[in-house]
């Protein structure tokens, strides 16, 4: 990804902009994520981004259809889409909000035959910030089921792994300190 220029970055993630929202089920999140484009859009310069635009339909990281009154419609390829969700995903950081008293946890039970995939998963949600209360049992304290379900999906785990989101742990006192929350 390092290869592509800003503004090819930038107009392969506005072009994603409606993949992401399919994986936001909060309507403010939407709306952010909608304002944020459309000030992305105003920020490009048209001659630029018609010169880009090009250049990416040659790499084969968009689809261009000629539509019947003249126009073009342009759209991700796999490859663009592969690209820009591993842009994506190498950028994502969670917010620490305020603690709204309620745990997050990520289990999973991934087969030996795809360990790679299993250390993978358990790598970021490390990197994210997750404590690892078991081998396969992550717990967070902020409010992160869009992101999460994107890494899921990401490493393609939907079948093996699954969230919780539980009000009490036990071992709260502890978490809290690690987590340093009241």
């Amino acid at each position: 990804m390092a290869a592509l220029n800003i503004l090819r970055q930038k107009i392969l993630l506005l072009f994603l902009t409606g993949f992401v929202l399919s994986f936001s089920y909060n309507p403010k999140k939407q709306w952010r994520i909608i304002k944020a484009a459309g000030r992305e859009w105003r920020r490009i310069d048209e001659r630029a981004l018609k010169d880009e635009i090009q250049k990416l339909y040659r790499s084969r990281l968009v689809n261009r259809k000629e539509n019947a009154d003249g126009s073009f419609t342009f759209t991700l390829s796999k490859e663009g889409k592969s690209k820009i969700l591993n842009f994506q995903f190498e950028k994502m950081r969670l917010e620490k909000k305020n603690w709204d008293k309620k745990w997050r946890l990520v289990i999973f039970d991934i087969p030996e035959k795809i360990r790679p995939a299993r250390d993978a998963l358990r790598n970021k949600l490390k990197e994210l910030g997750f404590y690892e209360l078991q081998k396969s049992v992550f717990v967070f304290p902020h409010e992160c089921e869009d992101e999460i379900d994107f890494v899921i999906e990401f490493f393609e785990m939907r079948r093996y792994a699954r969230t919780i989101l539980a009000d009490k742990i036990d071992n709260e006192l502890h978490l809290k300190q690690i987590f340093k929350i009241t």
